[in-house]
């Protein structure tokens, strides 16, 4: 007999329920806002189509208001999280913070879409991202199709950055920047990292996760990686026993960025730590949020903490 959709595979309270028929049904971030000039911060935003033919690949570009119409900014490709299961740039999560980090920074800031999970498992997001940052690198002679990356954006301050999942997908594009096969007409400036998703088997901290917590993350990536579901899958747990390690990180400098109240606190430490004695060459550097938790910038754009978070980021990308 065939399962029904109300027999559950596996569910992420709030974020989304997966049915054994393949049925899935998305809890957040399911809503759709245009594209535009956005009357808080006169920021102005485009999305571009057709990034990966045949599918629905795109980037949502974000210019602020700029004095010096003749003088280039920093550029920062942006990867959203949710898990690899929910989110997109043009949910109004997304495109708010990219509106505000867009004006406060600075910077010419180009959005992610990339398929999602489980219709779409891993490697498929980090294909995407892949192919959304060689689109963005097509415009580093000034003579790429979108104007404003052609006009605005200065290839010799090039930022990864992102949130969660998408964390994860900057680290993982910089490790991939660092072979010197895939990476050799790529050059970043640095990435920055919030509250990065990564996760292991037996990663020193873990233990303090509440139980039931630990429990959905540990099924998190076997659900959307079914091709190799182990926790220490090294995209998974970039530090684990007997992977590449952390000395190819193609790029100069990193931001890592935690909350006291993450429960990713932990390995986003472990990560910093281990970055920092791992005889990587550049320099790495460490903000912790004290009293919030997972992504809290996301949903109160303008509590002081969240402020305080975004200048750190400015001045990363501006330094």
């Amino acid at each position: 007999m065939a399962a029904s959709n109300d027999e559950i595979e596996y569910e992420y309270p709030s974020v989304i329920r997966i049915y054994k028929n393949g049925h899935v049904e998305r809890l957040r971030d399911t809503d759709f806002v245009p594209a535009g000039t956005d009357p808080q911060t006169g920021v102005s935003s485009k999305d571009v189509t057709n990034i990966v033919p045949g599918t629905e690949v795109y980037v949502r570009i974000y210019l602020p208001n700029l004095t010096n119409k003749y003088k280039k900014i920093p550029l920062v490709v942006y990867f959203h999280g949710g898990g690899f299961v929910v989110s997109t740039p043009a949910s109004a999560t997304y495109h708010n913070y990219l509106n505000l980090l867009a004006a406060e920074t600075q910077v010419i800031a180009v959005s992610v879409h990339y398929r999602l999970a489980p219709e779409n498992s891993i490697p498929i997001a980090y294909d995407d991202s892949w192919a959304a940052l060689q689109w963005v690198i097509s415009h580093s002679n000034g003579n790429g199709p979108d104007d404003w990356l052609n006009n605005y954006a200065d290839f010799g301050r090039l930022f990864l950055s992102g949130d969660s999942a998408g964390a994860n997908i900057a680290h993982n594009l910089a490790m991939r920047i660092g072979n010197s096969e895939l990476g050799q007409n790529v050059n970043i400036s640095g990435i920055a990292l919030v509250h990065p998703y990564f996760w292991g088997s037996n990663i020193i901290g873990l233990e303090a996760v509440d139980p039931n917590t630990k429990l959905l993350q540990d099924r998190l990536w076997p659900t959307i990686c079914p091709s190799n579901p182990d926790n220490d899958d090294p995209r998974n747990n970039p530090i684990a026993e007997g992977g590449p390690g952390l000395t190819g990180l193609g790029c100069k400098r990193v931001l890592v960025c935690v909350a006291e109240k993450d429960f990713l606190k932990h390995v986003g430490l472990v990560y910093f730590e281990a970055l920092g004695r791992s005889g990587w060459k550049g320099a790495v550097e460490l903000v912790e949020t004290e009293g919030k938790g997972h992504a809290f910038h996301l949903y109160d754009l303008q509590c002081d903490k969240a402020k305080e978070l975004m200048t750190r980021v400015a001045a990363f990308f501006n330094n």
